[in-house]
């Protein structure tokens, strides 16, 4: 019965993934507040757990146009080397200094989450929509009372 807890974990943390909630964050403090793993092997099971819940999630976009492939290539073209960078730095950092990092930036978002709005409303991609409404895809409620407001 060890294992349904942990299993139960990472379906209900894949959910949450693929809602866009941050699914990957809330397993990644699990892992370390529950289950007692250091930091640098929980953050080394949360990039495998998020391959996994972003390749499903990038096929859908994709497949429905819904990647700007400009932006996407300047953001690969930062983001690696970065992502290369940081992982040197943090295996070389005191893992008790990485926690706090991480929960200053965790509580960096969550204020910035609670207290400021989004100046901008970020209109979906109109090719992409008209795609998977004639799918008989979900719909975002945004953009039907935009399409309301039209009538």
């Amino acid at each position: 019965m060890s294992w349904f807890f942990p299993i139960l974990v990472g379906a209900a943390t894949g959910v949450l993934s693929g809602f866009g909630i941050g699914g990957g964050t809330l397993l990644l403090l699990w892992l370390t507040m529950v289950s007692g793993m250091d930091q640098l092997h929980a953050g080394g099971i949360n990039l495998a757990y998020f391959i996994a819940c972003a390749l499903p999630a990038l096929w859908y976009h994709l497949k429905n146009g819904l990647i700007e492939k400009r932006a996407a290539l300047w953001c690969i073209l930062a983001g690696v080397p970065a992502c290369i960078l940081a992982s040197l730095l943090a295996a070389r950092m005191d893992v008790t200094l990485l926690r706090r990092f991480f929960g200053v930036f965790l509580l960096g978002i969550g204020f910035r989450e609670l207290f400021f709005k989004s100046k901008k409303g970020g209109t979906p991609n109109p090719e992409a929509v008209k795609k998977s409404t004639q799918a008989g895809e979900y719909l975002p409620l945004s953009t039907k009372k935009a399409e309301n407001s039209k009538k």
